[in-house]
C-alpha cells in the first residue's frame, strides 16, 4: 500500500462510518430511506406510514437523518417535506440493495412473488432515473447505438452520437450533455439490484425518465417506485427499443 494510500485510510474517521451504518441500518429509518428513492419528497406523517411506525417517532427518526446529510427538508405553506439530499445518498441505497440480495451460501426455499415485486421489476424508478428490465433495455439502446459508452463500472460518457440517438425519444439533450454548470456525469451505469446489469444514471439518465413521465408514457403507481407503462408508452418504447428488445421487457423469459 502506498503512503499516499496509509494516509487517506487514517484520515477517515471510523466512528463516523459506523455511526452512518446504524442510521441507515435501522429498520424503520431503512424503510423511510428507501420510501424516497423515486425521487419524491414526503412528510413526515406519509414516511411515518412507510415504516409503520407513529409519526412523533417518525420526527425522531428523520432528524437524525438530516443532520447526518442524508436528508434535505423543505418547507413549503404549512408543510415540511423530506428528500434525499442527492443522487449520492440513492446510489449509496440501491448498492446496499444490490448486496442485500446476493445469493446466500445455502438457497433459502423459493418464494412466489406477488405482483407489486413483478411491477417493480419491469419499471421502477432509481432515484430519478429508469430501474428494472425497463432502465436496462433503454441502457442497452444507448450502448449498442453508440450514443454513450460505459468505461468502468463507476464510468461513463456520452458520444458525438448522443444527441442524434436521443431526438428520437423526442429529446433535447443539449441540456443534459452540457451540464450547464453541473458537477453530475452525464452518464454512468448504475449496476440494477433486480436485473443485475446496469441501467442509466447521471444527467441523461435523469432527463430520460422525466421526459417519459412528462409525455405519459409511464405513471406512477401509488405510493410505490413502480412505474405502469401505459398503452402510448408502450407504442412510443417498441417504436424506440425494437421489437424484440421491447419483448424482454413486458416478457421476460422464466429465470
Amino acid at each position: 500500500m502506498t503512503e499516499a494510500a496509509c494516509g487517506t485510510l487514517r484520515s477517515v474517521n471510523t466512528n463516523q462510518i459506523a455511526r452512518l451504518a446504524g442510521l441507515i441500518g435501522e429498520p424503520a429509518r431503512a424503510a423511510m430511506l428507501l420510501a424516497l428513492m423515486d425521487g419524491r419528497a414526503l412528510t413526515a406523517r406519509e414516511l411515518a406510514g412507510a415504516a409503520r411506525i407513529a409519526p412523533a417517532t417518525a420526527s425522531r427518526h428523520l432528524s437524525l437523518l438530516a443532520e447526518a446529510g442524508l436528508l434535505v427538508v423543505r418547507s413549503q405553506g404549512r408543510h415540511r417535506y423530506h428528500g434525499l439530499a442527492g443522487a449520492d445518498v440513492a446510489r449509496l441505497l440501491e448498492g446496499l440493495m444490490q448486496f442485500s440480495v446476493r445469493p446466500a451460501a445455502v438457497p433459502p426455499p423459493a418464494v412466489v412473488a406477488g405482483p407489486r415485486d413483478a411491477a417493480l421489476r419491469m419499471a421502477r424508478t432509481c432515484y430519478d432515473h429508469l430501474a428494472g428490465r425497463l432502465g436496462v433495455a433503454m441502457a442497452d439502446h444507448l450502448l449498442e447505438e453508440g450514443a454513450i459508452v460505459f468505461d468502468s463500472e463507476e464510468g461513463g460518457r456520452a458520444t458525438d452520437r448522443a444527441a442524434a440517438v436521443l431526438s428520437r425519444l423526442g429529446l433535447e439533450a443539449a441540456v443534459a450533455l452540457d451540464g450547464g454548470g453541473s458537477r453530475r456525469p452525464v452518464c454512468r451505469p448504475c449496476l440494477d439490484w433486480s436485473e443485475r446489469r446496469p441501467h442509466l444514471a447521471g444527467r441523461i439518465g435523469a432527463l430520460i425518465c422525466a421526459h417519459c413521465l412528462d409525455r405519459g408514457w409511464l405513471s406512477r403507481s401509488g405510493g410505490s417506485r413502480a412505474l405502469d407503462i401505459t398503452p402510448r408508452g408502450a407504442a412510443a418504447l417498441r417504436d424506440v427499443l425494437g421489437v424484440a428488445r421491447w419483448a424482454e421487457v413486458v416478457e421476460p423469459a422464466d429465470r
